[in-house]
């Protein structure tokens, strides 16, 4: 059984990773660390205001970190340190430079530390995957990922729980770059492997926020493909695009958070579970007790980090 720790009593903790960690058969909702003791409450849990005071419990084992992200790094490395198993939110860190920190403390402390990157456990994403190893589009040359929403300062208020950090720079590192295109960074990394090249375009087109409104990344692989990410927070036209083209054929993903995968030959409906954290927090614990290998674990989830760092330097070396 490991006993596990929540930071932060948000919109994802309370609807999806804390009901996982509640339904995982080897995993044991220990306590929650919350400034509002009365978010804890309903829990019937331990509960501590500081993260100081959970980590002093020896009973402690894996801590899920789901506070705003310019918190994942501190509280990270001070898990870590503190002897225990990490398992952090999206992206892992305000920087590719505090990401490696992390990486690298994770490595001397030989301790299991992930990123709640839950798209890889997708298993229409990992057909895709295996797919692509085995030619079903030929080669892959050019994959596309498209994410536009609306959102406005009356989305960031909704439940009662209070989501403006995520335009506030130094809380949530930047806008949609990090909110939503890190996730389909991390899906091109899956896919694809460690990226070698990296660009992309920041800008406020509707929304003058402090954070950018949209952005167009761009990243070259090692084998020849290209992927293309663009996320936009003023469109009032949904869309969760994912194709990836290839030599001899096209993959249809879309939408990247339904069911369907159709390449040439096949159509395969492979829904991902009702709560998408669970398949991270099942993969976690394997890991942890060393039964499997992260499926994004902090080593890999370093380089969407590394993608992001390209994109704002980028930015602010040639602003528009």
């Amino acid at each position: 059984m490991l006993n596990w720790i929540v930071i932060g009593i948000g919109d994802i903790a309370a609807r999806r990773v804390i009901p996982a960690i509640q339904a995982e058969p080897r995993s044991c909702l220990y306590g929650l660390v919350t400034r509002d003791l009365a978010k804890a409450a309903p829990y019937n849990t331990l509960a501590w205001t500081t993260l100081d005071e959970a980590l002093a419990d020896p009973a402690v084992q894996s801590v899920y970190i789901a506070t705003p992200v310019f918190l994942h790094a501190p509280q990270t490395i001070q898990s870590l340190r503190a002897g225990k198993h990490v398992l952090c939110e999206k992206p892992m860190a305000m920087n590719d430079a505090e990401a490696r920190s992390m990486v690298n403390l994770a490595e001397e402390t030989a301790h299991t530390f992930g990123v709640a990157y839950y798209r890889r456990a997708y298993p229409k994403l990992q057909r895709a995957k295996q797919l692509i190893q085995a030619g079903a589009i030929g080669k892959p040359v050019l994959a596309e990922l498209t994410s536009h929403a609306w959102f406005d300062l009356r989305s960031f208020d909704e439940g009662n729980i209070d989501r403006s950090w995520l335009i506030d720079p130094v809380k949530a590192g930047g806008g949609p770059l990090y909110d939503i295109a890190s996730h389909r960074i991390d899906v091109l990394n899956f896919l694809f492997g460690q990226p070698v090249r990296a660009t992309g375009y920041l800008s406020n087109a509707v929304h003058h926020y402090a954070v950018e409104d949209n952005a167009t990344v761009m990243i070259d692989y090692a084998g020849g493909v290209r992927g293309l990410v663009d996320v936009r927070w003023h469109s009032k036209v949904k869309r969760d695009e994912c194709r990836i083209r290839g030599t001899e054929g096209e993959m249809e993903l879309s939408p990247l958070n339904g069911p369907e995968l159709i390449y040439p030959g096949g159509r395969e409906n492979l829904a991902p579970h009702p709560n998408l954290h669970y398949p991270i927090i099942e993969n976690f614990v394997d890991a942890a007790l060393g039964k499997a290998h992260l499926l994004a674990s902090g080593a890999s989830s370093y380089w969407t980090d590394w993608v992001i760092g390209q994109v704002r330097r980028k930015n602010a070396a040639d602003p528009a």
